[in-house]
């Protein structure tokens, strides 16, 4: 008899803490509020009384605890302040243990390994924090607040002989093993990779439990490890039906009726510059010169904001995707292809309805005059930036006045902004040439010539402009009007102070007085290493002393271009923030009032947190095409350039093909190694041989892992 009270007390005890649980997590939603005891019953949906009873249980075991607080008779508030707890997101890296970045905290918080509790990658959670050994600040998980995905990617492993098996997932966005039990398979056989959905994860239990909701295929297959890249960022690879479905009832005829209310262009010499593989050509440039001597350059971006409504299942698509991702084999777009491709696309010799800023420029490349609005045009030629590149150096073929026309007045521009404060990252992109099954057959670099800035200097003119004009008035005052622009933080002081006192050791010097003389330092650190063996090194550590580019309502500026007012409006068939710019602009246009700005500011949230994901993914599927080409290189030699160092070991980069792999420190067999984070090296400790970013080395390719997309290296003497 006592034993089966012991088991009733246990399961008590456990009932409590799953209800309290869901209390914490629904307080916690809204942490400055007070809330009744009803008001808790009824957000966790325990209604009936037996319910309410077991609610006013689970308070009184939080209240006692001191994870809440009773601030007056049956009312309770989240209690935050008492025990050092704390809320924030929790980020892991690859040995398990993680760091809880917490709003108002300049230094996140470490969580060892053994005290991240359920947490996973990316969740909201509530820690405790403590001094380990009196000096160091860590955490441990209290509570998982809000989970920010339930469904991951991994292959399935059916345990011999029973009726359940595990999935083991790819990422470390999850540091155990999903329970799959007899009943959730879904066709799955073991071994093949697949999407589950964590279910349940009951306290006490070492796993979570979940359900296969799909089988993608064989691990290291080309289309199966594309659509699991895609599925670990919840990043879709097909439009539902209805989507496309209303996509195909658009009207694409370009009506006397709708060109009678725009500028129509259709006269002008008009032409559009893109990659080679490009089908979405959402900008094209018209050039004509004036009678008094100046010249019009039109910059005429597609007008999706005619053909995506608010309020329309296409709209509400395009908004949960928010951006295009470029895939290395394929192109996962915003809009359906009836759009992207055809409807919106400037293709040649048709004629398109745009969103244009012209520009009256004099031979300095002074605006004269500007204009923003509808308008509708007739591109006269598709040039790749080959093609473009040619005219330039040559001064030969079709258009090729216009083109150096452009290019001359984009020079001026280009040396204008560089001499106002913008930093010249110029680095070089991985791409692949594909044979018909996607096998990677070689690698190239994608190079900025002059065709490239020509267009990038003409696009930031455009999104700066038309961010300037809702932003001011003509006597230059600050409107207030709300407005989505793309802002970039100054870079963070201490990264800088690490930078200057870093690049010194190689007799570079850095002036961080003021904002314009560290962009002039930054410029000309980039410019003086050009060449030099430490090149890679000091660029790699100056683009991570940067911030990272958002978007947001709040006009901060732009850091790294030296604009005050900033937005992206140049691209909306692959940018949802450019669709939103074009509605708001044509809002002011018609002289509408300012619109909310807390709507807007969700908006831009949740269109950085998407380009986030899109860049991770084209990251991940660059990784998987260069693991697939290294392949074939298993036990070759070459030279690398050491790119990146942690406590585990450090990675290297081959120059010729991008490729990255990790040599870690226990393979190092010469001396016992260690980390410094300062220098960016690691030192043996009897010996004193270094390995330090930047170095050169000689690596031999010894495993190639597609499914973790990764590359192993070992040093060769």
């Amino acid at each position: 008899m006592p034993k089966k009270r012991k088991y009733i007390s246990h399961k008590n005890d456990l009932k409590m803490m799953e209800i309290g649980r869901l209390i914490l997590r629904f307080m916690n939603a809204n942490s400055s509020k007070i809330y009744n005891y009803k008001q808790i019953a009824d957000g966790i949906d325990y209604k009936n009384p037996r319910q309410r009873e077991l609610v006013i249980q689970a308070l009184h075991k939080l209240q006692g605890s001191e994870k809440i607080k009773e601030v007056e008779k049956g009312k309770y508030i989240v209690n935050l302040k008492i025990g050092g707890t704390l809320t924030g997101i929790i980020d892991f890296n690859q040995s398990g243990n993680a760091y809880v970045s917490v709003e108002g905290l300049e230094d996140d918080v470490f969580v060892h390994s053994k005290n991240v509790k359920d947490a996973l990658q990316g969740d909201k959670v509530l820690i405790i924090t403590y001094h380990y050994k009196g000096k160091k600040l860590e955490g441990s998980v209290l509570e998982v607040l809000e989970r920010t995905r339930t469904e991951f990617v991994g292959t399935f492993q059916k345990v011999a002989h029973k009726d359940f098996g595990f999935v083991v997932c790819d990422k470390k966005s999850i540091n155990t093993d999903i329970f799959i039990p007899k009943g959730k398979f879904n066709d799955a056989e073991d071994g093949d990779k697949v999407i589950v959905k964590m279910t349940e994860w009951r306290p006490g239990d070492k796993n979570p439990e979940g359900e296969i909701i799909q089988v993608l295929g064989a691990p290291g297959e080309h289309e199966t490890e594309i659509h699991s890249i895609l599925a670990e960022y919840g990043l879709p690879y097909e439009f539902p039906s209805e989507v496309e479905a209303d996509a195909d009832k658009i009207d694409r005829s370009i009506t006397d009726e709708e060109a009678a209310k725009r500028w129509d262009m259709r006269n002008i010499c008009t032409f559009t510059i893109d990659p080679k593989d490009a089908k979405d050509f959402d900008d094209a440039l018209s050039i004509r010169k004036l009678e008094n001597g100046n010249w019009e350059i039109g910059v005429h971006i597609a007008d999706v904001s005619h053909y995506v409504v608010p309020g329309t299942i296409l709209d509400d698509e395009a908004y949960k995707r928010a951006t295009s991702v470029y895939l290395v084999d394929r192109v996962v777009p915003m809009l359906p292809e009836v759009l992207s491709n055809d409807v919106c696309s400037l293709r040649p010799h048709e004629d398109k309805y745009t969103f244009s800023a012209v520009f009256e420029l004099n031979d300095e490349a002074e605006i004269q005059k500007q204009w923003f609005g509808r308008t509708v045009i007739h591109s006269d030629r598709r040039f790749t930036y080959e093609e473009a590149q040619e005219r330039i150096e040559s001064g030969q073929g079709d258009l090729a006045e216009e083109i150096n026309t452009l290019n001359r007045l984009a020079k001026i521009m280009r040396h204008e902004r560089i001499r106002r404060g913008a930093i010249t990252f110029d680095r070089s992109e991985v791409r692949f040439n594909l044979d018909e099954n996607n096998e990677p057959i070689g690698v190239y670099f994608k190079i900025s010539k002059d065709s490239n800035h020509l267009i990038e200097e003409f696009m930031l003119l455009a999104n700066k402009k038309v961010s300037e004009y809702v932003s001011l008035s003509r006597k230059g005052e600050i409107t207030n009007n709300t407005f989505i622009y793309r802002v970039h933080d100054d870079p963070d002081p201490a990264k800088l102070e690490s930078l200057r006192d870093f690049v010194a050791t190689f007799g570079y010097k850095m002036d961080l007085a003021n904002t314009k003389k560290v962009a002039a330092s930054l410029n000309k650190l980039l410019h003086d290493v050009k060449g030099k063996g430490e090149e890679n090194m000091i660029e790699t550590l100056a683009m991570r002393s940067m911030s990272k580019a958002v978007y947001s309502t709040e006009p901060i500026g732009h850091y790294g271009l030296g604009f005050e007012y900033y937005s992206h409006f140049t691209s909306p068939i692959r940018r949802y923030p450019d669709l939103l710019a074009h509605r708001l602009l044509q809002h002011y246009l018609d002289g509408g009032k300012s619109p909310n700005r807390g709507d807007l500011e969700d908006k831009a949230k949740h269109c950085s947190a998407m380009e986030r994901l899109a860049a991770d993914a084209e990251r991940d599927s660059i990784k998987f095409m260069q693991v697939k080409f290294m392949e074939k290189h298993l036990g070759e030699t070459f030279r690398g350039v050491i790119s990146g160092v942690a406590e585990f070991g450090f990675w290297v980069e081959i120059p010729e093909n991008g490729a990255e792999g990790l040599i870690k420190l226990r393979d190092l067999v010469d001396d016992s190694y260690m980390f410094d984070a300062k220098t960016h090296a690691v030192y043996g400790i009897r010996h004193g041989n270094k390995y330090q970013l930047g170095d050169e080395v000689q690596i031999k390719v010894v495993k190639a892992n597609l499914i973790q997309k990764q590359l192993d290296f070992q040093i060769v003497k």
